[in-house]
């Protein structure tokens, strides 16, 4: 009986070794990258004619181009993106990810490619008026759940309100239903302040310094894949060119 449960066992490990170093091979098989994206800009998000555009759908489309496939980008749940992963829904998480612990221990992860921060958004009056940032811990946020801002806000203690994306907590903001934000610096820097839809709103303080990754199924050779591939945009200049047609360049890590 010890016989057949280790000869089981050792069966099951075969197969768990194969498939996990077959997966670009599954992915190149299918002719498809399937990218786990929200609406996040400017890393992932829709033009005028509703196709997906930003720092990471371009660099996505180049990284599957590079196996010889196309890209293919799935609006997910944020809160839901390890399970989306492990289910074989998508094949990767590439959204302006930060790689935290919980990240970094789910995923098969990618060198970090993008330096960030969690920042708080505020009315402008509101900015203005603030003498003290302790003046924080007595506001109510609005969070994406599941979200590296939301973390923020826990770690602290402070109120928040969960929200399906980055977005909604910006419109909450702007409805006057929470009083601020916490978001990511990238996406503040494009949507809050002066010229853009949140006119009124502005981002003050950072409450962290964090970095993006890539995720793919634990075990993955994908991962290395995009790091080879990364270093190679990087040092040909594709990598910074991208980045400021998106105006983040200033954020890109050297690889």
């Amino acid at each position: 009986m010890k016989k057949m449960i280790c000869l089981l066992l050792s069966v099951l490990c075969l197969f768990a070794a194969v498939a996990l170093a077959a997966d670009s091979d599954t992915v190149v098989g299918k002719g498809k990258l399937v990218v786990g994206i929200t609406d996040f800009a400017p890393m992932d998000y829709k033009d005028a004619n509703g196709n997906w555009i930003g720092f990471d759908a371009d660099v996505a489309r180049l990284f599957a181009a590079s196996l010889g496939i196309e890209a293919e980008f799935v609006e997910i749940d944020w809160d839901n993106k390890v399970l989306e992963l492990n289910a074989g829904s998508i094949d990767c998480v590439w959204n302006g990810m930060t790689l935290t612990d919980e990240v970094l221990s789910s995923m098969e992860c990618s060198k970090a490619y993008a330096n960030n921060a969690q920042v708080v958004i505020l009315p402008i009056a509101k900015a203005e008026a603030m003498d003290d940032t302790s003046e924080l811990e007595n506001l109510t946020y609005a969070v994406e759940a599941g979200s590296a801002g939301e973390a923020v806000i826990n770690e602290r203690g402070w109120s928040s309100t969960p929200v399906k994306a980055q977005a909604d907590a910006l419109m909450e903001v702007a409805a006057g239903t929470s009083d601020a934000a916490v978001i990511d610096a990238l996406m503040a820097a494009a949507m809050v302040g002066e010229g853009t839809g949140y006119a009124n709103l502005a981002y003050t303080f950072a409450l962290n310094s964090e970095e993006y990754g890539v995720g793919f199924r634990k075990g993955s050779d994908l991962a290395e894949k995009l790091n080879a591939f990364m270093k190679d945009a990087y040092d040909s200049g594709k990598l910074l060119e991208v980045a400021k047609t998106y105006g983040v360049e200033a954020a890109i890590v050297a690889q």
